[in-house]
């Protein structure tokens, strides 16, 4: 469990790289941001069918991230799950005597 929690995490920041380079190459429509990365680079490098391949390669790094993050979020509470000071404390408590009833 230990080596796992690394590998998650790294395959997360891969992951949000990855979608900040493909949200950066997608062209928008008023030419903003993409212009910046030479207009047609990317449509010569993809082909004519960029904009569509980008968008579904975006959705699914963005499915990919939210999986990762919920895994990495239940590993976590399983693994620093366990008693608190506090209940610790409670249960090294004397239980008080029943006092009995008249």
């Amino acid at each position: 469990m230990w080596l796992l929690m690394p590998i998650l995490i790294f395959m997360l920041v891969i992951i949000c790289l990855l979608m900040i380079l493909t949200i950066l190459m997608q062209r928008p429509k008023s030419e903003g941001l993409g212009a910046a990365f030479g207009g047609g680079l990317t449509d010569n490098l993809f082909g004519a069918q960029t904009t569509t391949v980008l968008t579904k390669f975006t959705v699914w790094l963005g499915g990919l991230f939210f999986l990762l993050t919920l895994t990495i979020s239940v590993l976590h509470v399983k693994t620093s799950a366990g008693p608190t000071s506090i209940q610790k404390q409670l249960m090294k408590a004397p239980v008080p005597a029943a006092s009995p009833a008249k």
